[in-house]
């Protein structure tokens, strides 16, 4: 017999989602944006969940045009884990936001430490060039546990047509 708690709609912790399983629209911007959590199946123990949003969009504050990113978040759970539908739809309330590129990228990790408190957390924002320059925004939230294997983010830098 499994040690696992139930999956599906009877997991422990789902019952309070209001996103998933049902019929959801995009957040007009992040702060409209709800993230949700559940508890974290494997309390007690040090593991790396990571999301990579590849397609990641906002605006340039200034001019209105868009900007692109490849976005690699890390994290080791602490008491939960975020609910992926729900971050998805955070990510994606980004595309009509206005914002130079630190700043959504540190909005995305401090709101992410906000509901979850994690043990650790980092972010790897990687942009595509406006102007000839590509900006990179890396932060975290210090030293991650010793003895957890923490993979590469492996997002090549920007080679340009070479």
């Amino acid at each position: 017999m499994s040690d696992r708690p139930p999956a599906g709609p009877s997991a422990p912790g789902t019952d309070a989602l209001s996103q998933l399983g049902r019929a959801t629209t995009t957040p007009q911007c992040p702060e409209e944006a709800v993230l949700e959590r559940v508890p974290s199946p494997h309390q007690g123990r040090q593991y790396v969940v990571r999301f990579t949003a590849p397609e990641f969009t906002s605006l340039c504050p200034v001019t209105g045009q868009p900007d692109f990113a490849h976005i690699v978040i890390d994290y080791i759970p602490g008491k939960w884990i975020v609910e992926s539908k729900s971050l998805k739809l955070f990510l994606s309330s980004f595309r009509n936001h206005g914002a130079f590129h630190e700043d959504c990228s540190i909005a995305i990790a401090e709101r992410l430490v906000a509901l979850l408190d994690p043990q650790w957390l980092r972010i790897g924002a990687y942009w595509y060039p406006r102007g000839g320059i590509p900006i990179d925004v890396f932060w975290q939230t210090g030293e991650p546990p010793k003895g957890v294997w923490i993979p590469a983010q492996d997002v090549p830098g920007y080679r340009g047509r070479g």
